[in-house]
């Protein structure tokens, strides 16, 4: 399984960043998505950015890694603080799985 880590760049330099990400910072590989801007999010694997992503979904993905860190630590509290927005609502089925077949 591959888990893709959100990270913010502080500073490019041609192909590779200096970037801040939930494990301090770090240099990225640039060459998939070309140089950028410091304060753009991406998403990286292995060291390199894979996809330029905003920041809501770098937020998203966040509180997904931390709320997987919350499940092995058995934390259901942290978890469910984590996903507070799928609280407030009922998640609904796509359509072709609820059309009778």
């Amino acid at each position: 399984m591959c888990l893709g880590i959100p990270v913010q760049v502080i500073e490019a330099s041609g192909w590779t960043a200096r970037c801040q990400g939930p494990d301090g910072e770090q240099t990225i590989d640039l060459v998939l998505v070309g140089e950028q801007p410091p304060g753009t999010w991406l998403l990286t694997f292995l060291g390199a950015a894979r996809e330029v992503i905003d920041a809501e979904r770098a937020h998203a993905i966040n509180n997904a890694l931390a709320a997987l860190g919350a499940a092995m630590r058995g934390d259901q509290a942290g978890i469910d603080a984590l996903f507070a927005d799928l609280v407030e609502r009922t998640p609904t089925l796509p359509a072709h799985l609820t059309e009778p077949q």
